[in-house]
């Protein structure tokens, strides 16, 4: 894995890729910290951060772009894959490299905290407890763009499609509210979901009956759910989806002070699972 972990490190150092990510987000950084807290006055290195994160939506896709669809263009894959370590192995090398370009920016702003408290008034727990929530934001979405790069072998596409998942992330807490709020349009839409996760399955796996065994048990569980305690159903997707907001954890710190330990617990679990659908992306290409 350390092998694999250098050369992605390296590759983002000997081009551009890696320079331009950096200065791109210490430049946001720093234009909105010289704003709102040397001139403005304002004290709270928190706030900044939580008024910056659209910043993802045009770093990230830069970064995780090349991270897989160049390997599959040049098919250099193979190579990758000739290693005598698991796809496991290789697709973390990759992430942990990305991880390591985004903690450099992030070590700058580690300092705007302290400029605050040589100057006056400072909130450091506060601000360093939103730092750490934006640093796991930053690899959620890091692991979003390299699984979005594993699925195409065109980094615009890659690029874009990195954006427009991105995009719906943040939009997430506007789009949920326009969720049928009706018990039967709540069963409805359930069944379009599972509809959904189902081909998503079928189309990592290619099982047939799997895919089948899945569909028929959620809707059966669904149905019979709905028949016994069609009263729960009321608003309970709105319910359950706006609880899985990404920026929601970031605001809890930011912009209400709580140090939401669940929230960052839910940004690690997120992290994981899209690093794991990358793997089985990469599987199943590789056994194809």
């Amino acid at each position: 894995m350390m092998a694999v972990y250098k050369r992605e490190l390296r590759s983002y150092f000997n081009s551009m890729i890696g320079y331009v990510f950096i200065a791109l987000v210490v430049a946001i950084i720093g234009i909105y910290f010289m704003a709102n807290n040397l001139v403005g006055g304002y004290p709270r290195f928190s706030h900044t951060l939580g008024s910056i994160v659209f910043i993802f939506l045009i770093a990230i896709p830069i970064l995780t772009m090349k991270s897989m669809a160049e390997e599959l263009r040049f098919k250099t894959d193979q190579m990758l894959l000739t290693y005598p370590v698991s796809v496991t192995k290789v697709v973390l090398g990759k992430f942990l490299a990305m991880v390591t370009v985004f903690a450099v920016p992030m070590l700058l702003a580690a300092l705007c905290p302290l400029i605050i408290a040589f100057n006056g008034t400072s909130y450091l727990a506060t601000d360093y407890a939103t730092i750490l929530a934006f640093f796991l934001l930053g690899c959620l979405f890091i692991s979003v763009g390299l699984f979005v790069s594993a699925l195409t072998e065109s980094q615009i596409i890659a690029a874009f499609g990195t954006f427009g998942l991105l995009l719906l992330l943040f939009l997430w807490p506007q789009l949920v509210s326009y969720l049928p709020t009706s018990a039967w349009g709540t069963a409805v839409a359930l069944l379009v979901i599972v509809t959904c996760i189902v081909f998503l399955l079928y189309s990592m796996t290619r099982n047939k009956l799997l895919s089948l065994i899945v569909e028929a048990a959620g809707l059966v569980a669904i149905v019979v759910a709905y028949l016994l305690a069609a009263s729960s159903f009321d608003r309970l997707l709105p319910r359950v989806l706006s609880s899985l907001s990404c920026t929601k954890v970031l605001d809890n710190f930011a912009a209400y002070n709580v140090f939401d330990l669940g929230g960052l617990f839910f940004y690690l679990s997120c992290t994981a699972l899209f690093v794991y659908l990358t793997v089985q992306a990469v599987q199943r290409r590789r056994w194809n």
